[in-house]
């Protein structure tokens, strides 16, 4: 397992040559036992490459790649184990630009790499619901309608017209929740709040109306972001926490990215609640958690489809 990485030259030093990647990648993968990608059994059998295997059922010959992210994969592990780093520990991600001269491969190569990553590290939706102080937001994700040419222009200055909405919420300094939303109603927002937060606990949000209605079943409590006031109850109540989360997606999306589709909106909001929910990790046990999420292969038309 890695240990004690502060830089990627401490990466590249620790893995040398391909073997070592597949040696590390198959000892978190098998970590609770063998087992075949195709059928499950877990009567292995090894061949001396180091690089292949044989299931004692199925019969199939397969790599430990098989099954994962990174099936089918014409780059090198230790491309991939750079790319891993990048992604884990800049705080705003890498765009696919960037990536693809870091690593000398196309940007339709980093570009599906990086989605292959994301893919990774989306969150299952069996967590457990948040409790607690809780705080609740939405934020709009699209250009500014004065910047766009009039007939792309939507009408409204406010109110996030013609942009996609993302709705987030998090447990105060614990666990993040972000989705794509397919719209701002109090139906859509109150329903995702009661899908991920345990009743009775105290939901924080600002003055926007499509919250109103939450307290039947929480303790709802609101500042009025409008009227100057961003903190209540001698600091219990604000939203500081989810509005420091849409900081960090704006600065991914517009510093970074510059631009992302709807289609792929919350594959990016994917990516910036995964490294939100392990901010308090070092880096090689951050490195390694995503190695641990690899199982279920992407396939490029899937992506574009």
């Amino acid at each position: 397992m890695l240990t004690n990485f502060d830089s990627l030259y401490s990466l590249f030093e620790a893995f040398p040559d391909e073997q070592s990647c597949i040696d590390h990648l198959q000892a978190i993968r098998w970590r609770d036992g063998e087992f075949c990608p195709y059928c499950g059994d877990t009567k292995i059998y090894h061949f001396s490459d180091r690089k292949t295997h044989k299931c004692g059922e199925c019969r199939e010959r397969f790599s430990i790649k098989v099954g994962t992210i990174f099936e089918n994969t014409k780059l090198p592990l230790r491309k991939w184990f750079a790319a891993i780093w990048m992604i884990t520990n800049h705080p705003k991600g890498i765009a696919s630009v960037t990536l693809a001269k870091d690593l000398k491969i196309t940007q339709k190569s980093a570009w599906f790499m990086l989605h292959r990553l994301r893919h990774a590290a989306r969150t299952p939706s069996f967590n457990a619901p948040l409790k607690g102080d809780v705080e609740a937001d939405t934020t709009f994700v699209g250009g500014k309608e004065k910047n766009k040419h009039a007939k792309d222009r939507k009408g409204g200055k406010q109110g996030g017209a013609g942009k996609a909405v993302v709705l987030g919420i998090v447990e105060c300094d614990g666990e993040l929740r972000a989705e794509h939303v397919a719209d701002h109603k109090a139906k859509t927002l109150q329903g995702k709040v009661r899908q991920n937060v345990a009743k009775c606990s105290a939901v924080l949000t600002d003055e926007d109306m499509a919250f109103v209605g939450l307290d039947k079943d929480f303790t709802h409590l609101a500042v009025n972001h409008s009227a100057g006031e961003y903190v209540r109850l001698g600091g219990f109540v604000h939203t500081n926490n989810i509005e420091g989360v849409w900081a960090l997606l704006k600065r991914q999306i517009v510093g970074i990215h510059h631009w992302v589709s709807p289609k792929h909106l919350q594959r990016y909001v994917d990516e910036m609640t995964w490294r939100y929910n392990r901010r308090d990790m070092k880096p090689s046990p951050r490195m390694n958690d995503i190695f641990a999420c690899v199982e279920g292969r992407l396939r490029y038309r899937e992506l574009i489809a």
